[in-house]
């Protein structure tokens, strides 16, 4: 899991506990098969190699559905959806609308494998991009005024303007960039895929899933 992604698995700083839909769902799924749960924390650079290399069993991350990421692991049938906003300071006039992003000068900043790397390489026509690699972050490299703009989710996105008075949203044209999210674990190891898919459809029908998205204010990207 990674501790930064708010609403998903998120370490709250001011308790220092974790929190989120998959610290539940994470929880669900050990009290189902009846083991001891350990969290491994990762990123979207890393968690593959901790999947391939047995650090971990799965990866619950809200993990989002790419065909490069397909070909090293395996993903569970999807439980979220989230197009790509867009986050910028309350005081940045140049970049009003999604129009103003793609211009001259702009500097867009995507976290380093995330699905917004790929994406906005596609995208983007004008503008520069800036991948941010941890130690580093997308939010301080706005503040420095080192990037102008920064892509993201629905659930980072929100946590963005619940915990800081500068940010603003720009909602994307559409759909724009929306990925289905899921779980991940090793290739070819169909009975623990099939665990895990059974698990995801129980927590539907029993409405576990639901009572945590709602919780979580998530309820918007869960897919029927």
């Amino acid at each position: 899991m990674w501790p930064e992604y708010f609403a998903i698995s998120y370490r709250n700083p001011r308790n220092g506990e974790l929190e989120g839909i998959d610290i539940d769902m994470a929880r669900a799924l050990a009290a189902r098969l009846n083991v001891r749960l350990t969290f491994v924390e990762t990123n979207f650079g890393e968690f593959m190699d901790r999947v391939d290399d047995g650090s971990c069993d799965i990866a619950m991350m809200a993990v989002g559905i790419t065909p490069p990421r397909a070909q090293r692991i395996a993903f569970s049938k999807p439980y979220l959806a989230s197009p790509v906003y867009a986050v910028t300071t309350r005081t940045n006039t140049r970049i009003q609308a999604w129009r103003d992003i793609d211009s001259p000068g702009t500097v867009v900043a995507v976290a380093a494998g995330t699905i917004m790397e790929p994406l906005m390489r596609e995208s983007l026509r004008n503008a520069e991009m800036m991948v941010v690699r941890m130690p580093r972050t997308r939010e301080g490299e706005i503040l420095s005024g080192r990037a102008d703009v920064f892509m993201s989710d629905y659930p980072y996105t929100r946590r963005m303007v619940l915990m800081h008075d500068w940010a603003r949203v720009i909602d994307p044209p559409g759909r724009f960039g929306e990925t289905l999210y899921a779980y991940a674990v090793q290739r070819n190891d169909a009975a623990w895929l099939n665990e895990v898919n059974a698990f995801l459809e129980r927590a539907r029908l029993d409405g576990t899933i639901t009572r945590s998205a709602t919780r979580h204010g998530l309820a918007p990207i869960l897919l029927p």
